[in-house]
């Protein structure tokens, strides 16, 4: 992708996980580049899309299908067509660590460069909580579960936690099975998703 700034998609979803599956749903559905992600307070979090106008059109469409099938309530969406050159300013900035909650400031494809020809899985697994507790009982019970490995762990304020494993798609079921017995009592359980074939540029953005 070039320098200048295409046409600009903005996502605003509830939770990291939820977050995660819509970026992939609109990431397969058309030809966009995922720019990154920013928690902007409790569990809202803003998606960025660049491309042409219609591809942005069509993976924002995805985006809110698969957020409707998930139950859950999309926050907000637009395009921006043509946007400011200077508004590439407020898009780009190095990342930081929130000393509030020790999570990032925003998620970012350069934060992480993975060697996706060796090490792509054939799918993820996200697990998110609200209680750091109750992420730590369930990672552990997943470990144990089944052939899975940790990606790691991302902070977006509020309590909520979000664990990333990776493996084959029947492992990472296995493991999500497991992990959302665990969390029981010790903290509220907001999801626990499998992303088969997970798109290259979500893997970009996760945990090293």
């Amino acid at each position: 992708m070039s320098d200048r700034l295409q046409s600009l998609g903005l996502l605003e979803t509830p939770f990291l996980s939820v977050t995660a599956l819509a970026c992939d749903a609109a990431l397969k559905a058309g030809d966009v580049v995922l720019l990154g992600l920013e928690p902007i307070g409790t569990e809202v979090i803003l998606s960025r899309f660049s491309g042409d106008p219609g591809s942005i059109r069509s993976a924002l469409g995805a985006a809110e299908a698969r957020i409707k099938s998930l139950g859950s309530a999309l926050v907000s969406s637009t395009i921006l067509d043509a946007p400011s050159t200077e508004l590439a300013g407020a898009l780009s900035r190095p990342n930081s660590i929130n000393p509030l909650y020790g999570g990032r400031e925003y998620l970012l494809p350069t934060d992480h460069k993975i060697h996706l020809a060796i090490m792509k899985p054939q799918a993820i697994g996200i697990l998110e909580t609200q209680g750091l507790t109750a992420i730590l009982h369930a990672t552990d019970a997943m470990l144990k579960a089944a052939n899975v490995e940790l990606v790691g762990k991302e902070k977006i304020g509020a309590a909520y936690v979000t664990i990333i494993i990776k493996g084959d798609v029947a492992a990472v079921k296995a493991a999500l099975d497991a992990g959302s017995e665990a969390v029981g009592s010790l903290g509220k359980l907001i999801a626990a998703q499998v992303i088969a074939r997970p798109h290259d540029d979500l893997l970009k953005l996760l945990p090293a």
